[in-house]
């Protein structure tokens, strides 16, 4: 094959060191004696190479492995092997794996791509032969884009940084797609630390995004980057606090930003970078909770949420909002699904009859979660059962009951009664 000419070595096979040209044709070599004038657009039927053209097929040195797959795996059972040399030489197999993992990743990651392309540009536009390809080799949509996604980072990574062969291989596979995702800067100093002969790991792609971050971010005061410079508070702590501070408006920043300029220490950081994810989580479930409505009386959030920050209750209060807004979400879902048994429920009613009996006590068996009441066991409860009434009311229902609520209690279209 052409692909495979261009990569082989003095031995014919390919080099798995080599990353493939994304430009690489994957033509088979027939394709390349059509006449240049067909139409690619016209009728088949009217081009008689078509018929004449012979299929596909692989020989069995297309089918060649690229080279010998035996690893040097240590016997377990031996005792000669010291563990040091044991834990080594399983480290070294490792190794390969995540070489020849990588690579025929990142290979597969371009040849999707360069179909999923091809079908784009000559293809029925709604992609059904990429899908079709994929089908036919049990390759999920969302696992090809992943490939895909990986081909192209690796193609931005190898065109960005000076990334030999030899140094590529000194990385894992997550550890290279974290160094994909990382800013400019910290893959340069990633590639470095591969260049210079050291294993890289994801750990290591962290560890060094962490310390950019640290040293680089405007949201953290002067003395604090300069701490992190020199390594007296440890950047590990500091980049979940650039993370978090990240989330919130400008006035909650600056107050955490004087609060740990004030006092740059572990401890500070630590408390800042808590109190950042509490305020984070309130300041976003607040605006998903439905309950706040207005028509119930005004609401000031922030003044709310300092109230809970001089009481010391933030993390109480962050919790509540979140769990108000699960509640709410779980109450929609629930309704839609005892919404969706209800139909279901009144379908087979309809069109079973006297002959199907069984049929008939599975309905009436099932008629605890399809009826104005449902009735659910408690796990592990014993004997308890919790009884939840569906009410759905409509604004303005005549039919609605008009008895008001009582006043120390707020209205609600559901009563939870466990027994």
């Amino acid at each position: 094959m052409a692909a495979a000419d261009a990569m082989a070595g003095d031995n014919g096979q390919l080099d798995p060191l080599n990353p493939m040209d994304p430009g690489t044709d994957f033509a088979p070599d027939w394709a390349m004696d059509a006449d240049p004038s067909d139409d690619a657009s016209g009728d088949p039927s009217d081009d008689d190479t078509s018929q004449e053209r012979p299929p596909l097929r692989l020989d069995q040195a297309d089918l060649e492995p690229m080279g010998d797959l035996n690893l040097n795996v240590p016997d377990p059972d031996d005792d000669r092997i010291h563990d040091a040399d044991f834990r080594h030489q399983i480290e070294l197999a490792w190794q390969v794996c995540d070489r020849f993992d990588l690579q025929t990743e990142i290979w597969r990651g371009r040849i999707l791509r360069a179909i999923r392309d091809r079908e784009k540009k000559r293809g029925d536009g709604r992609g059904t032969g990429f899908l079709n390809w994929l089908k036919d080799r049990e390759i999920s949509k969302s696992q090809a884009y992943k490939l895909i996604e990986l081909a192209d980072s690796a193609d931005v990574l190898l065109a960005r940084n000076d990334l030999s062969p030899t140094a590529m291989n000194r990385f894992s596979k997550q550890a290279f797609v974290e160094t994909a995702k990382a800013p400019v800067e910290v893959q340069h100093l990633v590639v470095d630390v591969a260049s210079g002969g050291d294993r890289v790991r994801r750990q290591t792609v962290r560890q060094l995004s962490d310390e950019w971050a640290a040293m680089t971010s405007d949201l953290l005061p002067e003395n604090i980057r300069a701490k992190a410079a020199d390594h007296t508070l440890p950047p590990r702590y500091l980049a979940p606090l650039v993370r978090e501070l990240e989330k919130l408006p400008e006035v909650h920043q600056s107050a955490l930003r004087d609060e740990v300029e004030e006092t740059p220490d572990t401890d500070t950081v630590k408390q800042a970078t808590a109190q950042a994810r509490y305020l984070a989580k309130y300041l976003d479930a607040a605006t998903q909770v439905r309950a706040l409505d207005p028509s119930g009386g005004p609401l000031d959030l922030e003044l709310a949420l300092e109230e809970a920050l001089r009481i010391g209750a933030l993390n109480v209060a962050a919790d509540l909002v979140a769990q108000a807004t699960q509640l709410e979400q779980a109450i929609t879902k629930v309704y839609g699904s005892w919404k969706r048994i209800r139909d279901l429920a009144d379908r087979l009613y309809v069109e079973s009859g006297s002959s199907t009996p069984h049929l008939r006590h599975l309905i009436s068996q099932l008629q605890r979660l399809s009826g104005d009441q449902v009735e659910v066991p408690l796990a592990g409860g014993g004997d308890r059962t919790i009884r939840v009434q569906i009410l759905e009311l409509l604004e303005n229902d005549p039919d609605a009951d008009p008895t008001p609520e009582p006043p120390n209690q707020p209205p609600s279209t559901a009563n939870l009664s466990p027994f």
